[in-house]
């Protein structure tokens, strides 16, 4: 029994429940909990949580904390049921994950899941994420009853992130055409009968404040509204986010740099949280292209992001650098499972040695390189030199294809989750 004074002579009512295969594997989460809400939680497993939730005890709940690890992936319908259940019903998700796999995450986390805290917890990481829902909770409660209308659209798009790990990777390239390729529809190829897809809309973000070359390789003017709505972002909707966009070839939507070099600790988390959340109501995938310097707002982006693209090139440097980055993600705790490690200008299919460089690359990181581009030569600097993608500049590239393979990639991954969440 627990030595902790008791406040009322009545049980306390369950506000919690953890769901997992087997609590036992979550020590961590036992005792947190226990610290958290004392008597009020209890604990759940796959097979009865469904059940469990349509029962009058249920009523009292306020969030479940789903723990899974590594061996739980092949229960994920059953998951995924559960958490489509407790949605419906108005509870909060904390997904607790331990060695999960990042699609599978993926998946979880765009189906609702409200807050996620790796395993082993962080000291007060748990405490932490109930505080996160409790202050969402009394930002929506002045509201109507009905829902928060969070814009016209509220499309909830997902966020992908392009860094750099050093100067010159092709990183800005990357943002560029990938998201060109995603606004020109990669839903519809090999659609042979049916109607074909509606194009998602997308939004180009050039974050890289001092050296951003989006408008650049767009063609595209930088304007003084930019720095007006970084400055000022507490006014920021989903009118003066169109104000700031533009739109090249009617397709894509861009949000430039600024005109001026502005110091990167400029925008505060607040203003860069507010800029994300406000595109992504407004578009079905936002594509943000990062400074290679890591800043007081990357932590941001990355905790928004569905994946985090770390760009790199066979060399020390970017070695040396994505180390120093993997480092420091880890030492903060951040959810450093949602990078995807991309290498730019890959060595050929005939070059051995080359391939055999990457392979001890990626064995001394304990990374897995998921992507590999191959170098687009001269082709890619005319492109940008030009204000164009590749798709239109050099449609029969080796790399433009590349492009265009892995906008279809994102695209099918990001409309099974949508499709799974109903």
């Amino acid at each position: 029994m627990s030595a902790a004074p008791i406040l009322s002579p009545e049980p306390a009512p369950l506000v919690a429940c953890t769901v997992s295969r087997d609590v036992s594997n979550f020590n961590l989460l036992i005792e947190d909990m226990e610290a958290e809400l004392g008597e009020s939680w209890g604990d759940l497993g796959f097979d009865d949580t469904l059940l469990f939730l349509n029962q009058p005890d249920a009523e009292n709940l306020e969030f479940l904390a789903i723990a899974l690890d590594g061996d739980d992936e092949v229960h994920l319908d059953r998951i995924t049921r559960i958490i489509t259940t407790a949605k419906d019903k108005g509870l909060r998700i904390i997904l607790i994950a331990e060695e999960l796999s990042p699609i599978a995450l993926h998946q979880l986390l765009r189906l609702g899941a409200d807050d996620f805290v790796p395993y082993p917890l962080p000291e007060g990481a748990l405490h932490e994420a109930i505080q996160r829902l409790g202050n969402e909770e009394d930002e929506v409660a002045p509201a109507a009853p009905a829902p928060a209308r969070k814009s016209s659209t509220d499309r909830n798009g997902a966020i992908l992130a392009v860094h750099g790990m050093a100067g010159g990777v092709g990183a800005s390239t990357f943002a560029v055409n990938l998201a060109w390729e995603l606004a020109c529809n990669p839903g519809a190829t090999g659609k042979k009968k049916g109607a074909i897809p509606e194009a998602p809309r997308v939004c180009l973000i050039d974050l890289d404040l001092q050296y951003g070359t989006v408008s650049t390789y767009l063609d595209l003017p930088r304007r003084e509204i930019i720095f007006d709505t970084l400055s000022h972002s507490a006014q920021l909707d989903s009118d003066l986010l169109h104000q700031a966009l533009q739109v090249y070839q009617d397709k894509l939507h861009v949000f430039t740099a600024p005109a001026d070099m502005l110091p990167l600790d400029l925008p505060t988390t607040e203003d860069i949280s507010r800029l994300i959340k406000t595109a992504q109501s407004q578009f079905d995938f936002v594509v943000i292209d990062m400074p290679s310097t890591v800043v007081q707002w990357t932590e941001t982006v990355l905790s928004a992001s569905d994946l985090y693209f770390a760009m790199l090139e066979l060399d020390m440097r970017s070695a040396q650098n994505l180390l120093r980055m993997i480092r420091a993600l880890q030492a903060e705790e951040l959810p450093i499972e949602k990078l995807r490690y991309v290498l730019n200008r890959a060595p050929k299919f005939t070059d051995l040695t080359g391939k055999s460089r990457v392979k001890r690359l990626a064995e001394s990181l304990d990374i897995t390189i998921e992507l590999q581009l191959p170098d687009g030569g001269r082709a890619v600097t005319q492109a940008n030199d030009h204000g164009q993608p590749m798709a239109e500049a050099a449609a029969k590239s080796p790399l433009r294809r590349e492009f265009q393979k892995l906008a279809r990639t994102v695209y099918d991954l990001d409309h099974a989750a949508k499709a799974a969440q109903g």
